[in-house]
Formats: structure tokens, sequence, C-alpha cells
């Protein structure tokens, strides 16, 4: 069992798969690429017994969404009035 963790080598961890075909990532793997939950992965089988995770990078604005939800409540915005661009 390897567990160099500054080198990031961590061979010899083991999990099970869930009655309904879950896997956990251990804790400290997911700490270690700071994996949240939520993200997604990508499996890949490469041969019998023999299986690829790979994470999916999220949409590049992801978060966008929930970013604006949290904007201010109304009216916290104000216009600014500015010149016109027709008269320059």
């Amino acid at each position: 069992m390897d567990f160099v963790i500054g080198g990031d080598i961590l061979r010899g961890m083991k999990t099970t798969i869930s009655s309904k075909g879950q896997i956990v990532l251990p804790a400290e793997i997911r700490r270690l690429d700071g994996i949240k939950a939520g993200e997604e992965l990508e499996v890949e089988r490469l041969g019998r017994g023999e299986y690829r995770l790979l994470l999916k990078e999220p949409p590049s604005n992801s978060g966008l969404v929930d970013w604006l939800l949290s904007c201010p409540e109304k009216g916290f915005f104000v216009a600014v009035e500015s010149e016109s661009t027709d008269t320059l």
C-alpha cells in the first residue's frame, strides 16, 4: 500500500461499489484534487477490470447563474447619467 501524499502516488486505496452501483472516491483523493460534490467524472473502460476516471472540466460559465442570483436586490444598481456618443 503506497501513500506518498506530497508526491501524489496514493496507490492501494480501496473503495466499495454500493448496491446502487455508486463508487466513493476516498476523501484524501478528493481533498488533493479539490473535487467537490456534484462534479462529474467520465468513466473509461480500458479492459476487463481496468478503468480510468477523468474529472470533467466545468463549462466556462459554471456558477454564473448562482452568482447572478446572489446579486443584491432590485434597486441596488442606479443608472449613471452619461453623454450620448451621437454628439462626439
